[in-house]
């Protein structure tokens, strides 16, 4: 199978342990365009191995190719921020091996640069394009395993021994993104305890508690000194018991049982039955992530593991860093309401991010995995998501959906019940959300009540458009736009004021700004 992005291709930045197999898969989908590792050791095999594809050892050189849509990067993790920065700022899609990065704040800042690019950001988190953790999922969630009691997962092994960092960042991202992402819940409690063998201050061991609003606990077992492989997930519910055990044969990996416990005479007696083998189609994980990426590239979905699911496993991993070195009980930071006002008739999901001085009026709804940004205002019946962008400083009026794929900057002012649509020709009775088209709105632009934005365009930065128009394609940047289809009249000054007509040097009538307006264009002066 080959998946073709344009004339574009994918460079991977680091050859080495486990950057060779994203090259492999890369390569037998048609998608490898350039290697990068400054090994001369490494260079030589891939050479022979891959005779054709382009490289070198310096990452600025992928910058600056035209030919390279997409970078995967596999290098150390305390390099990945400043490489994933660069990469957003030379407007390269971004697969990032876990973790995201090393700092919180951080990583908010790259999420927030991709967004404002345009760029697609997503993080190596394997497992979910693991086919059998995808049924086992589907399982839960048709509530197949009943009530979720506990989780537990072990990963050990005698392999590969790291000395830039201890066994909780090398092994642990997995389980706690798959741990995360089956509760669907952020835990309200971190505890860590771990050991330091082979280096005073690298743990080779560590045990990791969550402890979970919901009442379920779960704990993570990591080891790099182990005498044997284990990956193993083990989920408990009160109807059924799942086990994922990835070492098992394929047809062997995802096993039920369907355990009960009953109560005699006052006193709870175990019901053993036998496990049955769950069926599930066979498909290497690492290559479903890499088709995953290129998809996503072609048709500008948000990747499944995406920044703010990079984020999420990131907080939990400092939070559990902080329990190691301190030895105590950390407490994760679930009083976003202390931050932002949420009048008692609004919903807020869980896994939302709302910046401070953020004020959301009756009845409104922000689903899950949305984020919305300091010192905005949304008002009554809003809703938001799931995976809403908003910007800083945005004001949302009454009656307005912001629906997955539309995606505001800074300071963009949506006037009462105006309307963004994401799927281009919707049915009722067919799903097309593998369908959705992004809207991007730049910094600054205003949105005039019941106006309506067809999805898959873009609004440039402070463009104007107004009330009751239809908008059926992009809009320039300080473009005036009205009517249906809506046509551009003018050019608007960033305070809102319309500019005079005419081409050359222009000044705002109330704020004196100067604009170089010409045929297509506005331009402020410095």
């Amino acid at each position: 199978m080959e998946l073709t992005i344009g004339n574009g291709k994918v460079a991977v930045i680091g050859a080495g342990y486990w950057g060779k197999n994203l090259i492999r898969n890369f390569s037998q989908l048609g998608a490898l365009g350039c290697i990068v590792d400054s090994s001369p050791v490494i260079q030589e095999r891939m050479t022979q191995e891959y005779p054709g594809v382009k490289l070198t050892a310096s990452f600025s050189d992928v910058l600056g190719d035209a030919d390279i849509r997409g970078v995967a990067i596999a290098t150390p993790a305390e390099t990945h921020g400043v490489l994933v920065r660069e990469a957003i700022l030379a407007g390269k899609d971004v697969y990032v091996e876990k973790p995201l990065c090393l700092s919180e704040s951080e990583g908010k800042d790259l999420i927030r640069l991709a967004e404002d690019r345009g760029t697609l950001l997503m993080v190596g988190h394997l497992l979910w394009y693991h086919p059998v953790l995808l049924k086992l999922q589907e399982l839960l969630r048709q509530g197949e395993l009943g009530r979720i009691r506990y989780i537990y997962s072990n990963r050990l092994n005698m392999g590969k021994l790291r000395a830039e960092e201890n066994v909780l960042w090398s092994f642990a991202p997995h389980d706690i993104s798959v741990i995360l992402g089956l509760l669907e819940e952020m835990p309200e409690s971190v505890n860590a305890q771990g050991g330091n063998y082979l280096h005073q201050n690298i743990a080779d061991v560590t045990v990791t508690l969550l402890s979970f609003a919901s009442g379920i606990k779960a704990h993570i077992f990591v080891s790099w000194l182990h005498p044997f492989k284990e990956q193993k997930l083990v989920v408990v519910g009160d109807r059924q018991m799942a086990v994922f055990d990835d070492t098992a044969p394929w047809g062997q990996k995802l096993v039920l049982y369907p355990h009960q416990v009953e109560w005699r005479n006052n006193v709870p007696t175990a019901v053993k039955a036998a496990g049955e083998a769950v069926a599930v189609e066979q498909e290497e994980p690492l290559r479903a992530e890499c088709a995953h990426f290129l998809d996503c590239m072609v048709t500008r979905k948000p990747p499944r593991t995406d920044g703010a699911e990079g984020l999420r496993v990131l907080k939990v991993l400092n939070a559990c860093q902080h329990a190691l070195e301190t030895g105590k009980i950390q407490t994760m930071d679930r009083k976003q309401e202390e931050k932002f006002f949420a009048h008692p008739s609004a919903v807020v999901d869980r896994n939302v991010e709302i910046g401070a001085g953020t004020r959301i009026w009756h009845f409104s709804h922000i689903l899950e995995g949305s984020t919305i940004g300091e010192g905005c205002n949304i008002g009554q019946n809003v809703v938001i998501g799931p995976h809403g962008r908003i910007g800083k400083g945005c004001k949302i009026q009454n009656n307005v959906s912001l629906y997955e794929g539309v995606i505001l900057e800074d300071h963009v002012f949506c006037g009462p019940s105006m309307v963004f649509t994401n799927v281009y020709n919707p049915r009722a009775a067919i799903k097309k959300m593998d369908q959705l088209r992004r809207t991007l709105v730049g910094r600054g632009a205003t949105f005039g009540a019941n106006c309506t934005i067809v999805c898959g365009n873009t609004i440039g930065e402070y463009a104007f458009i107004g009330a009751g128009a239809v908008v059926n394609r992009s809009v320039k940047p300080y473009a005036l736009v009205v009517g249906n289809p809506a046509k551009q009249i003018g050019w608007v000054c960033r305070c809102g004021e319309k500019l005079p007509q005419g081409q050359g040097e222009v000044s705002c009538s109330s704020c004196d700004a100067t604009y170089l307006v010409e045929e297509d264009d506005c331009l402020p002066k410095a």
